[in-house]
């Protein structure tokens, strides 16, 4: 998931995001800046600890299940409003009795869910939040076991109201330079195509895009700004008058063939890994994960917010914590590059196809893709201007909204055609 932003607002099809429904959006203050931070930066409050110990008392096997408080360790990998995460370990003193891990990952999920329990403007909004909250949280926790089973994520060792206990994958996020790597983007197309063709037992449907975009829309014409350099930006969004511009934005995909699979939704630079020792060489050294707004949904929106991904940056420690290179969208050659390895991944029958058949239908998907990178530059610059004043998270989300929407207008020259 983008780590800047909260997991994912309601749409009709109940995407596996965790939700907020239209009447029960909250917004944060203005003063965003007066945020708490933890006293000491590497270890949760003791309360956190506490319940981590349990959990993986109760939940794991072998010498978790006698584990002396002492002899647990907790520290945060990564804090904040969204899925909190801490790695939780055995100590190096204590041995093992079987095939239990030594460590653990706990995810804890964040204030999304949370405002699940919050007041909303009725009673029975309440309620609907509150369903809506936990419904999606289990079938994203559904989801989760599946492809754990299926070898193709974490394993998943405990599940919990409040979260899960996964397995750690001792690995790194990729930078958003190597998505541009020929050897990780052809292993990429490869993951996403093999994602693409699982089964499973959810809404097959395709309502999860515009669903969850029209939402957006009506939470974000409903949203005011006092601070003077956001409601200047704010404003500037509005002039772009977002209705009309979305309802040409689905004219347009309505005339865009895009078969209906399994999608990630979300697969940029930081919900994938580069699995620890394994050789440049290796076929297989990487691993999707997060999966909060998988659904099924257009192939073409898949593969072509990917691709949208590579020119943002969100590893910046200065104000508004990313940065923008329009010069690193894939050319039409890195696309073609991805887009053959895909389609060798999905359709066995490819490579037995004429070399005028591959070219036609690589160009046929190249046209796709492209168009439906502009919903992608549209969704994620609906929801950032909602997060900007939903969110306490530290980031410039009214800056990245007018950047995707500049990308929008950008692309839509080339076409919306």
């Amino acid at each position: 998931m983008k780590t800047k932003f909260i997991n994912g607002v309601s749409s009709p099809s109940m995407s596996l995001g965790l939700l907020v429904t239209e009447n029960a959006l909250q917004v944060q203050p203005d003063a965003q800046e007066d945020c708490k931070e933890l006293v000491c930066p590497d270890q949760p409050d003791l309360d956190t600890q506490r319940k981590a110990y349990l959990w993986c008392r109760e939940f794991l096997h072998g010498a978790w299940k006698s584990l002396d408080e002492d002899d647990f360790h907790i520290t945060i990998i990564r804090g904040g409003l969204s899925n909190k995460l801490f790695l939780c370990s055995l100590s190096d003193s204590l041995d093992t009795v079987g095939d239990e891990p030594r460590s653990v990952l706990l995810r804890l999920y964040g204030a999304i869910l949370q405002m699940s329990c919050n007041k909303g403007d009725s009673q029975q909004s309440n309620k609907e939040n509150h369903f809506q909250g936990a419904e999606a949280m289990v079938l994203e926790s559904v989801m989760f076991a599946i492809l754990a089973e299926r070898e193709l994520g974490p394993k998943l060792y405990g599940i919990f109201p409040q979260g899960r206990l996964e397995q750690y994958v001792p690995s790194r996020k990729l930078d958003t330079c190597e998505l541009s790597d020929p050897s990780i983007s052809s292993e990429v197309a490869e993951k996403m195509a093999k994602f693409h063709g699982m089964r499973m037992p959810f809404n097959k449907e395709p309502k999860w895009l515009f669903g969850t975009m029209d939402k957006y829309l009506s939470q974000v014409m409903r949203l005011n700004f006092t601070r003077e350099s956001q409601l200047h930006r704010f404003n500037r969004l509005l002039s772009y008058n977002l209705p009309q511009e979305m309802d040409l934005l689905k004219s347009l995909l309505e005339s865009t063939h895009s078969p209906v699979v399994f999608c990630h939704n979300d697969c940029q630079e930081g919900n994938i890994l580069l699995l620890k020792d394994r050789q440049t060489s290796d076929k297989q050294k990487l691993m999707l994960i997060d999966f909060e707004y998988s659904s099924y949904n257009y192939r073409g929106f898949d593969i072509g917010n990917h691709f949208c991904e590579w020119m943002y940056d969100y590893n910046c420690d200065e104000f508004p914590f990313f940065k923008v290179n329009p010069q690193t969208y894939p050319s039409k050659a890195q696309q073609l590059h991805f887009i053959e390895r895909y389609l060798r991944e999905s359709d066995r029958g490819f490579d037995n196809l004429s070399e005028e058949d591959q070219t036609k239908q690589k160009q046929e998907l190249y046209i796709e893709v492209n168009r439906f990178a502009l919903a992608s530059h549209f969704f994620w610059g609906l929801w950032s201007i909602i997060q900007a004043r939903l969110s306490t998270i530290k980031f410039g989300y009214l800056e990245y909204a007018l950047a995707r929407f500049d990308a929008y207008f950008q692309q839509k020259k080339i076409w919306a055609v």
